[in-house]
Protein backbone atom coordinates (compact mmCIF):
# COMPACT_ATOMS: atom_id res chain seq x y z
CA UNK A 1 0.00 0.00 0.00
CA UNK A 2 1.08 3.70 -0.63
CA UNK A 3 0.39 6.59 1.06
CA UNK A 4 0.14 10.02 -0.64
CA UNK A 5 0.11 13.10 2.16
CA UNK A 6 -0.62 16.71 1.10
CA UNK A 7 0.14 19.27 3.79
CA UNK A 8 -1.86 22.04 4.72
CA UNK A 9 -3.59 24.03 7.83
CA UNK A 10 -7.51 22.47 8.59
CA UNK A 11 -10.17 25.14 9.11
CA UNK A 12 -11.93 27.39 6.58
CA UNK A 13 -9.43 30.34 7.26
CA UNK A 14 -7.06 27.97 5.70
CA UNK A 15 -8.95 26.56 2.82
CA UNK A 16 -8.02 28.67 -0.09
CA UNK A 17 -4.63 29.77 1.07
CA UNK A 18 -1.21 29.24 -0.89
CA UNK A 19 0.27 27.07 1.55
CA UNK A 20 -3.01 24.51 1.58
CA UNK A 21 -1.74 23.65 -2.24
CA UNK A 22 -1.00 19.83 -0.80
CA UNK A 23 -4.26 19.51 0.29
CA UNK A 24 -5.84 20.80 -2.90
CA UNK A 25 -3.61 18.05 -4.72
CA UNK A 26 -5.48 15.44 -2.54
CA UNK A 27 -8.70 16.73 -3.02
CA UNK A 28 -7.86 16.26 -6.70
CA UNK A 29 -7.16 12.59 -6.52
CA UNK A 30 -9.66 11.75 -4.20
CA UNK A 31 -12.25 13.19 -6.91
CA UNK A 32 -10.34 11.53 -10.03
CA UNK A 33 -10.34 8.25 -8.14
CA UNK A 34 -13.62 8.30 -6.02
CA UNK A 35 -11.81 7.86 -3.19
CA UNK A 36 -13.74 9.79 0.10
CA UNK A 37 -12.46 11.69 2.50
CA UNK A 38 -13.59 11.35 6.48
CA UNK A 39 -12.24 12.38 9.45
CA UNK A 40 -10.21 9.60 11.16
CA UNK A 41 -9.53 10.37 14.72
CA UNK A 42 -6.10 7.94 14.36
CA UNK A 43 -4.79 9.74 11.80
CA UNK A 44 -5.97 13.16 13.02
CA UNK A 45 -7.01 14.37 9.34
CA UNK A 46 -9.13 13.49 6.72
CA UNK A 47 -8.07 9.97 5.20
CA UNK A 48 -9.51 7.57 2.74
CA UNK A 49 -8.35 4.73 0.52
CA UNK A 50 -8.50 3.38 -3.16
CA UNK A 51 -7.43 2.11 -6.07
CA UNK A 52 -4.75 4.77 -8.28
CA UNK A 53 -3.87 3.67 -11.39
CA UNK A 54 -4.86 -0.21 -10.06
CA UNK A 55 -2.28 0.57 -6.88
CA UNK A 56 -4.11 0.57 -3.21
CA UNK A 57 -3.41 3.81 -2.16
CA UNK A 58 -4.23 6.16 1.28
CA UNK A 59 -4.90 9.79 0.72
CA UNK A 60 -4.11 12.23 3.97
CA UNK A 61 -4.81 15.80 4.51
CA UNK A 62 -3.01 15.99 8.68
CA UNK A 63 -5.14 18.21 10.30
CA UNK A 64 -2.31 18.81 13.00
CA UNK A 65 -1.34 22.23 11.45
CA UNK A 66 1.11 22.16 9.25
CA UNK A 67 4.60 22.25 11.50
CA UNK A 68 2.96 19.04 13.41
CA UNK A 69 2.67 17.13 10.27
CA UNK A 70 4.59 14.09 11.09
CA UNK A 71 2.52 13.25 14.05
CA UNK A 72 -0.44 12.23 11.28
CA UNK A 73 1.85 10.64 9.05
CA UNK A 74 4.12 8.52 11.71
CA UNK A 75 0.50 7.45 12.96
CA UNK A 76 -0.81 6.59 9.17
CA UNK A 77 2.71 4.97 8.27
CA UNK A 78 2.60 2.73 11.95
CA UNK A 79 -1.43 1.27 10.93
CA UNK A 80 -1.17 1.12 7.66
CA UNK A 81 2.18 -1.03 7.86
CA UNK A 82 3.86 0.46 4.64
CA UNK A 83 6.54 -1.33 3.41
CA UNK A 84 8.94 0.84 2.49
CA UNK A 85 9.26 4.38 3.11
CA UNK A 86 11.21 5.09 -0.03
CA UNK A 87 8.54 3.95 -2.16
CA UNK A 88 5.44 3.66 -0.50
CA UNK A 89 5.25 7.32 0.95
CA UNK A 90 4.33 10.55 -1.23
CA UNK A 91 4.31 13.54 0.11
CA UNK A 92 2.97 17.07 -1.74
CA UNK A 93 3.40 20.51 -0.47
CA UNK A 94 3.80 24.09 -1.54
CA UNK A 95 7.12 25.48 -2.46
CA UNK A 96 7.98 29.55 -2.16
CA UNK A 97 11.94 28.82 -4.24
CA UNK A 98 9.59 27.30 -7.15
CA UNK A 99 7.44 29.75 -9.85
CA UNK A 100 3.79 29.43 -9.49
CA UNK A 101 2.61 26.50 -11.60
CA UNK A 102 5.79 24.68 -11.76
CA UNK A 103 6.12 21.11 -10.21
CA UNK A 104 9.37 19.29 -8.99
CA UNK A 105 9.35 15.54 -7.99
CA UNK A 106 12.48 14.48 -5.65
CA UNK A 107 13.21 11.03 -4.57
CA UNK A 108 14.20 12.40 -0.95
CA UNK A 109 16.24 15.27 0.44
CA UNK A 110 16.25 18.13 3.22
CA UNK A 111 13.20 20.33 4.30
CA UNK A 112 14.02 23.12 2.29
CA UNK A 113 12.89 25.28 5.21
CA UNK A 114 9.42 23.66 4.76
CA UNK A 115 8.29 22.91 8.23
CA UNK A 116 5.79 20.56 8.19
CA UNK A 117 8.08 18.17 5.52
CA UNK A 118 10.95 18.86 8.44
CA UNK A 119 8.45 17.77 11.18
CA UNK A 120 7.80 14.12 9.19
CA UNK A 121 11.29 14.13 8.94
CA UNK A 122 12.23 14.39 12.46
CA UNK A 123 9.23 11.81 13.24
CA UNK A 124 9.85 9.43 10.69
CA UNK A 125 13.57 9.50 11.63
CA UNK A 126 14.19 9.41 7.84
CA UNK A 127 14.50 12.16 4.83
CA UNK A 128 14.67 9.17 1.72
CA UNK A 129 10.74 9.32 0.53
CA UNK A 130 9.31 10.76 -2.43
CA UNK A 131 7.54 14.69 -2.19
CA UNK A 132 6.26 16.79 -5.32
CA UNK A 133 7.14 20.05 -4.60
CA UNK A 134 3.68 22.26 -5.62
CA UNK A 135 5.49 26.15 -6.71
CA UNK A 136 3.90 28.67 -5.49
CA UNK A 137 6.01 31.68 -6.26
CA UNK A 138 7.86 34.67 -4.26
CA UNK A 139 5.86 37.42 -2.98
CA UNK A 140 6.22 40.46 -4.56
CA UNK A 141 8.83 42.91 -3.14
CA UNK A 142 8.20 43.99 0.60
CA UNK A 143 5.68 41.71 1.07
CA UNK A 144 6.48 39.00 4.23
CA UNK A 145 6.52 35.89 2.77
CA UNK A 146 4.63 34.12 5.67
CA UNK A 147 1.53 36.54 4.89
CA UNK A 148 2.20 35.48 1.30
CA UNK A 149 2.12 31.24 2.19
CA UNK A 150 -1.16 32.04 4.24
CA UNK A 151 -2.92 34.41 1.68
CA UNK A 152 -5.46 33.18 -0.81
CA UNK A 153 -4.08 32.76 -4.65
CA UNK A 154 -4.41 35.69 -6.37
CA UNK A 155 -7.03 36.22 -9.21
CA UNK A 156 -4.49 35.55 -11.98
CA UNK A 157 -3.65 32.21 -9.91
CA UNK A 158 -7.06 31.27 -9.27
CA UNK A 159 -7.51 31.08 -12.77
CA UNK A 160 -4.36 28.89 -13.39
CA UNK A 161 -4.85 26.58 -10.38
CA UNK A 162 -7.07 23.87 -12.17
CA UNK A 163 -4.27 23.24 -14.59
CA UNK A 164 -2.06 23.24 -11.74
CA UNK A 165 -3.61 20.76 -9.70
CA UNK A 166 -4.59 18.76 -12.76
CA UNK A 167 -1.07 18.41 -13.51
CA UNK A 168 0.12 17.69 -9.90
CA UNK A 169 -2.53 15.01 -9.34
CA UNK A 170 -1.36 13.75 -12.69
CA UNK A 171 2.59 14.06 -11.25
CA UNK A 172 1.60 12.13 -7.93
CA UNK A 173 -0.55 8.95 -10.25
CA UNK A 174 2.70 9.02 -12.06
CA UNK A 175 5.26 8.53 -8.79
CA UNK A 176 2.79 5.49 -7.77
CA UNK A 177 2.30 3.66 -11.13
CA UNK A 178 5.97 4.20 -12.86
CA UNK A 179 8.20 5.13 -10.62
CA UNK A 180 10.10 8.49 -8.98
CA UNK A 181 12.57 8.24 -11.68
CA UNK A 182 10.26 8.12 -14.84
CA UNK A 183 8.00 10.28 -12.87
CA UNK A 184 10.76 12.75 -11.97
CA UNK A 185 11.69 12.47 -16.22
CA UNK A 186 8.66 12.97 -17.03
CA UNK A 187 7.79 16.36 -14.83
CA UNK A 188 10.93 18.10 -13.86
CA UNK A 189 11.01 19.37 -16.98
CA UNK A 190 7.88 20.62 -17.94
CA UNK A 191 7.19 24.08 -17.78
CA UNK A 192 4.87 26.70 -15.37
CA UNK A 193 1.23 26.71 -15.97
CA UNK A 194 0.86 29.58 -17.77
CA UNK A 195 -0.90 32.80 -15.15
CA UNK A 196 -3.51 34.68 -17.43
CA UNK A 197 -3.18 38.29 -17.55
Amino acid sequence: MKLVVGLGNPGPEYAETRHNAGFHVVAELARRHGIALARERRFQGRFGRGRIGGVEAGLLEPHTFMNLSGKAVLAAAGELRLGDLGSDLVVIYDDLDLPFGRLRIRPGGGAGGQKGLADIQARLGRSDFPRLRVGIGRPPAGEDPVEYVLAPFDAGQRAALPELLDRAADAVEAILVDGVQRAMNRFNAGGAVALEN
